[in-house]
């Protein structure tokens, strides 16, 4: 049997994953990490993640395994907070739980995990790792609702060599039946909402502590727009101007929105929901549209760079020139649709079957063959 330090982050998750693990016979380690404590940041006299701490603490004791606390604060604000503010602050959308994986969880973590003597570290990740003969496969979890393969879709093969996901073959359901039975505290809490880093926190206030406010205006831009008349190729995006539309409202800063929100924008009279279909940080202005069916919110495709280009298995990647079709999703839990992606000399020329709405710039691609996790990559 194997010496597996197990990610205790004080959800029931982690906690079955720990069980299931020395249920098989195998030398277990809880490890809590410490991701956040820096006082200049400041949401409310609460400490976010201390009840996390306890409660990874009570289940290790409930197991019976050593348990170990590490703190990689420092790690999480120079690779992942610091990329996430500026990525906002220029109107770019980042997804700082793919980064906390691929950079902090199977990086750093992991490296901690060797020094304690591991051959593998494990997550409570709804999803599962497949060995072939030419490298190791990511698949989705066998819970669709509770897929979490997306987030997972930057790890490279040496990452996944050292990965366990001990409860990707369950459902959250039997995961919580499993809990409840081992008397684990965490049996019925809830899943986490906020920052992957912080915990309880959710990112609009989190974000408003570094960024300020800046009061700029929102323009709506109708649905008979003239530049509507004239069809995208399959990367480009709506470009618009504050005279393409009305001013409806003002907003708190352009940096705090992204393309496809919709809560948050506090204006009312208007027949259908309102949508962001483009921000520009640089005149402070949003501009949105009507409706979830509005023309602007619609993308026929997109483009990643090569250097934001990334294959779980060197051996699937395209050659230049080369077309192959996919399954593509650009946010968690969103349902696959298909693509084709065709390699050209800059990166990948992404080309949907059918429009995609909130396409936004930094959020990450993934492409999947069936419920193989194939690629991913950066939107620019």
């Amino acid at each position: 049997m194997a010496k597996v330090v197990v990610g205790l982050s004080g959800g029931v998750d982690s906690s079955v994953a720990a069980y299931l693990l020395k249920e098989q016979g195998h030398e277990v380690i809880g490890v809590f990490m410490k991701n956040w404590h820096d006082t200049d940041v400041t949401i409310s006299d609460e400490c976010p993640w201390e009840e996390d701490s306890k409660d990874a603490l009570l289940v290790a004791d409930k197991l019976g395994i050593p348990f170990h606390t590490i703190d990689l604060s420092q790690d999480y604000y120079e690779r992942i907070v610091s990329y996430m503010f500026n990525e906002y602050k220029s109107g770019r959308t980042p997804n700082p739980d793919i980064l906390c994986n691929r950079e902090i969880k199977f990086d750093t973590f992991l490296k901690h995990a060797i020094l304690l003597g591991a051959d593998y570290v494990a997550t409570g990740h709804y999803c599962r790792k497949k060995t072939t003969s030419n490298g190791f496969e990511l698949l989705a979890g066998l819970d669709e609702n509770k897929d979490q393969s997306y987030f997972l879709c930057q790890i490279n093969q040496e990452q996944l060599s050292k990965a366990l996901f001990p409860i990707g073959e369950l459902r959250k359901s039997e995961v919580r039946d499993i809990a409840s039975k081992q008397n684990l505290v965490t049996a019925e809490k809830k899943d986490s909402q906020g920052l992957c880093f912080i915990g309880k926190v959710k990112l609009p206030d989190f974000l408003k502590q570094k960024l300020k406010e800046k009061k700029g205006n929102v323009i709506k831009v109708s649905r008979d727009w003239d530049g509507f008349k004239n069809p995208l190729n399959f990367s480009q995006e709506y470009s618009f101007i504050e005279e393409d539309g009305i001013k409806i409202g003002e907003h708190i800063g352009a940096h705090f929105y992204t393309i496809g929100q919709r809560k948050g924008l506090n204006i009312g009279g208007q027949t259908n929901p309102l949508f962001v279909i483009q921000t520009n940080t640089q005149t402070n202005t949003i501009f949105v549209g009507e409706g979830d069916d509005h023309q602007g919110l619609y993308r026929p495709g997109l483009r990643i760079r090569n250097q934001d280009v990334h294959w779980v298995k060197y051996v699937d990647e395209l050659l230049d020139g080369e077309t192959k079709g996919f399954q593509l999703r650009i946010r968690y839990r969103q349902k696959l649709f298909n693509a084709q992606l065709t390699k050209t000399k800059e990166g990948l020329d992404i080309l949907f079957d059918q429009p995609q709405k909130a396409v936004a710039k930094g959020q990450f691609a993934a492409w999947y063959q069936n419920d193989i996790l194939v690629g991913s990559g950066v939107i620019s």
